[in-house]
């Protein structure tokens, strides 16, 4: 039977957008099933952001869209959404200028019979006290100094991990293998190094 492994995620955030695509993979190549989960970017810097900038405002929208689909129809459902806006937002480049435009179109890709109500709700602060539970929920599992992604594995969770390119096939699996060891270990905090790569989403 394959594990499960719960994967929280923002959909305007690069870096968990690469580690969820290289996790997908990893379902190809090892048995593990995914659960994605939201955790909101919004809800992180609400002490530090201006609530009415563009990008906070298109940050709160992404993650309210994303779990109004995980509560209305489910883990499955958040998946595909989470799939087919993330590559409107990331690899297509819709940005902020296109952001309703991302969201609306990943709702009809889906085949959400409440696509609209989904969509006109993300404006509103209908979900926002569901964003502040489930990233309460993560954040539970790795502490607060941290973002997006969170994976956990059984009772072990971790931020991370961050890559600026996505493995495929059997790399991306070795990368597991070396992840899910060390989360074994409860006394294993942190493996860190500076970026000095861009994201890559292809």
């Amino acid at each position: 039977m394959a594990q499960t492994v719960k994967f929280w995620f923002d959909p305007a955030c690069p870096f968990a957008w690469i580690t969820s695509r290289w996790i997908r993979e990893v379902e190809q190549v090892r048995d593990i099933k995914v659960d994605f989960e939201v955790i909101s970017l919004g809800v992180l810097n609400e002490k530090t952001q201006d609530q009415d900038d563009p990008d906070t405002k298109a940050t709160w929208q992404g993650a309210r869209t994303a779990l109004a689909v995980r509560e209305r129809h489910g883990a499955e459902k958040v998946s595909e959404f989470y799939t087919a806006a993330g590559t409107r937002i990331h690899n297509e480049g819709y940005g902020i200028q296109r952001y309703d435009d991302a969201l609306k179109e990943a709702l009809k890709e889906i085949g959400v019979h409440d696509a609209n109500e989904i969509f006109e709700e993300s404006k509103k602060d209908t979900y926002d006290e569901g964003l502040r539970e489930s990233t309460r929920c993560a954040l539970e599992l790795v502490g607060d100094d941290v973002g997006t992604p969170i994976i956990a594995i059984g009772d072990s969770a971790f931020f991370g991990p961050v890559m600026t390119r996505i493995p495929r096939g059997e790399e991306a699996g070795k990368i597991w293998d070396g992840f899910a060891t060390l989360v074994e270990y409860p006394y294993f905090y942190e493996l860190k190094r500076a970026r000095s790569t861009q994201p890559e989403f292809s």
